[in-house]
């Protein structure tokens, strides 16, 4: 395959297998994560910041984060906007830090999680085949303007789907691995 080819396919499918692993921090398993604030967004000095940018958060426990920020008289506002975000946390603020405890998640929210994971991973898959269609087209016009012979051309178009194939897999890896994180009790 010519080494441009190549190159493009694997930093534009890894590009997509990393997004689909970034995408899966933010989803709730039972289990405090770190990473799962880090899309809420908190009003403070006129401003919107990301909640990670205004203090320390970390997981002490399996089911519980801490949340210490950097300036005390922001703990209300950092309170309020993980109660208003879409992940359904309920917070506690005893004046120092503010404590949010994961309750153990029901049978049904489990299956409706999965089935979002594996959406999101058949997306994943979807990017990765349309730059392996984007790339065998190329390699088609690359043919037809007479600058890579025939057999080299198909030898590309085959180098390129083994190259989805392993990507692809390794999205279901990726989906399977987080599907038994979702579905432990």
């Amino acid at each position: 395959m010519p080494s441009d080819l190549e190159k493009e396919a694997r930093e534009k499918m890894l590009k997509s297998l990393e997004s689909y692993k970034q995408e899966l921090t933010h989803i709730r398993t039972g289990r405090a994560s770190v990473g799962l604030l880090d899309t809420i967004e908190v009003e403070v000095y006129g401003t919107r910041m990301k909640l990670n940018q205004l203090g320390n958060v970390t997981a002490p426990e399996p089911r519980l984060l801490v949340v210490a920020p950097w300036d005390k008289t922001q703990l209300g506002a950092i309170e309020k906007a993980i109660m208003t975000s879409p992940l359904e946390l309920t917070p506690s603020n005893d004046g120092h830090v503010i404590r949010i405890p994961f309750p153990p998640l029901t049978e049904q929210r489990r299956k409706d999680l999965v089935k979002l994971v594996g959406k999101l991973a058949e997306e994943a898959k979807v990017a990765i085949r349309n730059v392996r269609r984007h790339l065998v087209d190329e390699a088609k016009k690359r043919q037809k303007d007479g600058q890579l012979p025939e057999d080299q051309a198909h030898k590309v178009t085959a180098d390129l789907q083994k190259l989805t194939d392993d990507f692809c897999s390794k999205i279901d890896e990726v989906f399977e691995a987080k599907q038994d994180e979702i579905m432990e009790v």
